[in-house]
């Protein structure tokens, strides 16, 4: 081999070397998301009308201190995921629901992860809205590997869910469109679970436009489940997974 030939060698390994550092660097990047799964996306269900399973919650193998939530395929009921336990609720009138336990069913976006430790903080009680809740949390999570699941235990003084109930074949392509049918229950001074996802980037996939946060509240007596749209905090504690 000559002179001219190894120099080509040498040069060409080179470049190749320069070439894979970046992607090997942005590999790296990716694996340090922590282990949230989400598949779908709320965008493609409200604008694109892929109202159809994108999982069947059945096929979720490790249970062990699981938290899930999304809607039900086709937009007819709400999911929640609650430490292992899956939950789905369906609209009967304007003033009554179903809140029946199964993993036998399915979603066109879902959000889940497993967290088995947790961080409790009891929140101040100054601490009011959705939005200082999305503040506090924000503020206390700037270390955090993001996105990750949340929840709150105690009373609300008063809260507003909803659940989906989209009229069989109904046709979607914008929000609008997308939220027939859907019905509003309002609570009071009642006990709860609230379990959440946060996340700073994922508008349109698993939380709305306008929040870092989708949350679903489900009653301490397992009779009402929905996903949360408002609420007035009352004596609550705030658990986050240990880092």
């Amino acid at each position: 081999m000559n002179i001219k030939h190894l120099a080509f060698g040498f040069l060409t390994i080179g470049l190749i070397g320069c070439n894979s550092n970046p992607k090997e660097k942005k590999k790296v990047e990716i694996e340090t998301y922590p282990d949230i799964k989400i598949v779908g996306a709320m965008k493609n269900v409200m604008r694109k009308g892929e109202l159809g399973s994108s999982i069947d919650l059945d096929t979720i193998s490790d249970k062990n201190g699981l938290y899930g939530l999304g809607p039900v395929s086709y937009l007819r009921g709400e999911l929640l995921i609650n430490n292992g336990k899956s939950y789905l609720s369906k609209v009967i009138s304007d003033s009554t629901m179903t809140v029946e336990k199964t993993f036998e069913t399915s979603a066109p976006f879902f959000v889940y992860g497993n967290v088995t430790e947790w961080n409790e903080i009891e929140l101040p009680p100054y601490l009011k809205t959705i939005q200082d809740l999305e503040k506090l949390i924000d503020n206390k999570t700037t270390e955090y590997k993001r996105p990750f699941a949340f929840k709150l235990i105690g009373q609300v003084s008063s809260a507003i869910i909803h659940i989906q109930n989209l009229p069989e074949g109904t046709k979607v392509t914008s929000p609008k469109e997308a939220h027939q049918g859907q019905t509003n229950y309002e609570l009071e001074n009642v006990n709860v679970e609230v379990i959440g996802f946060f996340s700073r980037e994922h508008k349109g996939i698993f939380t709305h436009h306008d929040s870092f946060l989708h949350m679903h509240l489900i009653t301490k007596d397992e009779s009402k489940m929905g996903h949360l749209d408002k609420m007035e905090i009352g004596k609550m504690k705030l658990y986050l997974p240990k880092k």
